[in-house]
């Protein structure tokens, strides 16, 4: 049986079983995309929730996995070497993973540096700029009510992303045409969260970006992401 005592975090939230990957987090847009590709690769797993209503991820044991205080987090048993290993940063823990299996990427290095770089694109503008829109536009609107700046600025990066997402996937079944990757992984909660978690469906006018339409409903029709976009499940 792995020992995960050097993981502080286990403490707090106790491996039932050290042997398979442990997973630190909550459905939101983030989080969700590793519970997804751990459903599509068919590893076991054993998921923690992190409440945001208590500030779990704020705490001394999550802090000392996630030093930034965010989901998602797991810690690998079975790491390189055979050894455990702790990550954090979404696009990270999904490189690991598809690296770890060889699924989820391609195998030539042209393809992975491919995908990698549209994995890129997500963590560096699709999901802090809906983040932002969502922001302004939903929890902050109190806040900026006398100012339409933040929401128009955020609303018109998000829709200029939306539009470079649009091209890449007229006439592509997935970001990387027939094969469905990380890269789809890491996005596709994002496009659907600014709609459910922020209402922004008709502001973002989703109606001018069909191919990205068509493409999310693909993505959350496959059996793993039905499952891990509830994972871990939220208090009743």
């Amino acid at each position: 049986m792995a020992d995960l005592s050097a993981f502080p975090i286990t403490s707090r939230w106790p491996a039932e079983n050290p042997d398979i990957i442990q997973l630190y987090s909550l459905p939101t847009p983030n989080g969700v995309k590793i519970s997804i590709a751990l459903e599509e690769l068919g590893l076991p797993y054993e998921a923690h929730l992190i409440s945001f209503g208590t500030n779990d991820q704020k705490s001394p044991e999550f802090v000392s996995l996630n030093p930034n205080g965010r989901i998602p987090a797991v810690i690998d048993p079975n790491g390189p070497d055979g050894k455990p290993i702790g990550l954090f940063e979404s696009g990270a823990i999904l490189l690991y993973l598809a690296e770890k299996t060889g699924k989820l990427i391609p195998a030539d290095a042209a393809g992975r540096y491919e995908t990698i770089q549209w994995v890129f694109f997500q963590m560096a503008g699709i999901g802090p700029m809906l983040g932002q829109f969502g922001h302004f536009h939903k929890f902050a609107a109190d806040k900026v009510a006398n100012n339409s700046y933040p929401v128009e600025r955020y609303r018109d990066e998000g829709k200029r992303l939306l539009g470079i997402l649009e091209e890449r996937l007229k006439g592509r079944q997935w970001i990387m045409g027939d094969l469905y990757t990380i890269a789809d992984i890491t996005t596709f909660p994002w496009i659907r969260g600014a709609d459910v978690f922020y209402g922004g469906r008709e502001i973002l006018e989703y109606a001018k970006f069909p191919a990205v339409m068509d493409w999310l409903e693909r993505c959350i029709a496959r059996p793993a992401s039905e499952k891990g976009l509830n994972i871990p499940a939220r208090p009743a």
